[in-house]
């Protein structure tokens, strides 16, 4: 979805604090519905727990209702990219699952998404290992490149740079889905590609938050929407992956607010610390 010329919201220090505290009850909640992944689970029991870790946070779910849409997380399995409703689906060995969930504090917005294997590293197909983990990393990139670019658009030429690098043409990103502003709302200006483009972009400035959430696929990048109009498949079956962070610009540095730690483990290799928001 483009968002053309619409105005970037900007936050203030005391609005960031407050979707921080959005980003760590959305941590808390996808960790314990990640740590509940497990062959027979349905994809449903998945969405009540985390529905129940938000209710028991304080927590409202900013998925609920989202035009009309029926849960409070995404569960895309395997060629599933984006957008998967949960349900009576029961997972299976080997299955790659992607989680995706938001969380509203005060009318303030969270969005962060995981991806894992069904059964652990014995399950594993080691190219839906190495799927998920360049997916992942490539969302870091993009992210640690958030410090230094002067550039919305920099930010995508680090995820295209990445995998790139480490892929070739064995996996593909996403480009009909982007990442996205965030805060009063879910879905904000600007548009965050996790391609590279001429299109630089708005200038990163302090007050932005946005939302990095590359998606990659092991084959073909063309997809199709099925009949219940949410659920985004490969068109291939191809398996993808998708990976997300919510992260707060502000005038001394970036602040991831979906990590419990402001993604100091994980930007740490790229030279990169982030700064508190207290």
């Amino acid at each position: 979805m483009a968002f053309g010329q619409q105005r970037i919201e900007y936050k203030t220090i005391d609005q960031m604090r407050i979707m921080r505290r959005s980003g760590l009850i959305l941590d808390a909640a996808l960790k314990a519905t990640i740590a509940a992944v497990a062959p027979g689970v349905t994809t449903g029991e998945l969405d009540a727990i985390f529905a129940g870790e938000l209710k028991k946070a304080g927590a409202k779910s900013n998925f609920l209702g989202y035009y009309d849409f029926p849960a409070t997380i995404c569960t895309s399995v395997n060629e599933e990219v984006v957008h998967g409703i949960p349900g009576a689906r029961v997972l299976e060995t080997g299955d790659l699952i992607s989680i995706d969930g938001g969380a509203i504090v005060e009318g303030w917005h969270s969005d962060s998404a995981r991806s894992t294997i069904v059964g652990g590293a014995a399950a594993e197909d080691p190219a839906d290992r190495r799927l998920s983990d360049i997916t992942e990393e490539s969302m870091w990139a993009g992210i640690a490149a958030m410090a230094s670019a002067k550039y919305v658009g920099d930010i995508g030429d680090a995820i295209d740079e990445y995998v790139t690098s480490q892929s070739g043409p064995e996996l593909g990103i996403l480009e009909d889905y982007v990442g996205h502003g965030i805060g009063s709302a879910m879905h904000m200006p600007p548009d965050v590609l996790n391609y590279s483009s001429k299109h630089r972009g708005p200038k990163l400035k302090a007050g932005m938050c946005l939302a990095i959430e590359p998606m990659l696929v092991r084959g073909n990048l063309e997809t199709i929407t099925l009949g219940d109009d949410w659920t985004v498949v490969t068109k291939d079956k191809s398996r993808a992956a998708h990976w997300e962070h919510s992260v707060a610009v502000h005038a001394k540095g970036i602040w991831v607010l979906t990590a419990d730690d402001g993604g100091a483990e994980r930007l740490a290799p790229y030279g990169v610390t982030p700064v508190s928001l207290d």
